[in-house]
């Protein structure tokens, strides 16, 4: 898909691989939408690209409706999303404290993996009644996974498996909305260097640069924004996770 005059939304976009997205998809000419909870972090960015911030709780779906309708009317029917709203987490299944909360795993699974889907449902509901484009296509829909849904580690249990989530809703998502000419991807990132991993001292980013075998260096943002718009351009990219590591492969701690 040709991004030049086209609606686009990213969820998370004020900050990290989102607002890198967001970024890239302006420049190559979208009309882009930047949802996120930290509407002061959207709103600066909207300011700088040329496009509009959105407060919502991407697990809400009384938000997300409003503001799917919000961008339809001003940006007009979004034919691209990009899910990059997320929570992280760190705790044992069973701790030095007792069990793991069980509202901090709902929470997390609500927020990366309900949040992806109420999103993707809203934006393929629009997209699918669209005039096709060159090639049948009517949207394009890219959702954020994790190394962790493949390497989850010891105490990423609500991390891994929302993110695991993710990686299972692809296939069967592709399957269902391909009658519509409705792509649907997700990327697994690595360790990435985004505003939370940079905040950790110095030795520990250089620790975690460094299991990583080629390149060894934290993951640039601007490489998962150039990952999704590859995606976006290419029409046989569909129903699967890529996954963006440098080859790394998660111990179990």
């Amino acid at each position: 898909m040709k991004l030049d005059g086209q609606t686009a939304i990213v969820t998370g976009g004020g900050s990290g691989l989102g607002a890198a997205t967001a970024r890239a998809l302006a420049a190559a000419g979208a009309r882009t939408a930047i949802v996120d909870i930290n509407i002061e972090a959207a709103t600066a960015l909207a300011q700088e690209i040329g496009g509009i911030a959105v407060a919502c709780n991407v697990a809400s779906a009384s938000e997300a409706e409003a503001a799917i309708a919000r961008i339809g009317a001003e940006l007009g029917t979004p034919r691209v999303l990009v899910n990059c709203a997320g929570i992280a987490n760190a705790g044992r299944i069973v701790g030095r404290d007792g069990p793991h909360d069980l509202e901090l795993y709902r929470r997390v699974i609500e927020v990366n993996l309900i949040g992806s889907f109420n999103m993707m449902r809203l934006v393929a509901d629009g997209a699918a009644k669209l005039d096709p484009l060159e090639g049948g296509e009517r949207g394009v829909i890219i959702s954020t996974a994790s190394v962790a849904a493949f390497d989850g580690q010891i105490g990423q249990a609500a991390y891994a498996s929302s993110k695991a989530g993710i990686a299972g809703l692809t296939l069967p998502a592709a399957r269902e909305l391909a009658r519509f000419g409705i792509r649907v991807m997700a990327i697994a990132p690595g360790i990435f260097g985004t505003p939370m991993l940079l905040a950790m001292p110095q030795e520990v980013q250089d620790s975690l640069a460094a299991s990583i075998p080629f390149p060894s260096r934290l993951g640039k943002p601007e490489e998962y924004a150039a990952l999704a718009l590859h995606i976006i351009d290419n029409p046989m990219l569909n129903g699967e996770t890529i996954r963006l590591d440098g080859a790394i492969r998660m111990a179990p701690k």
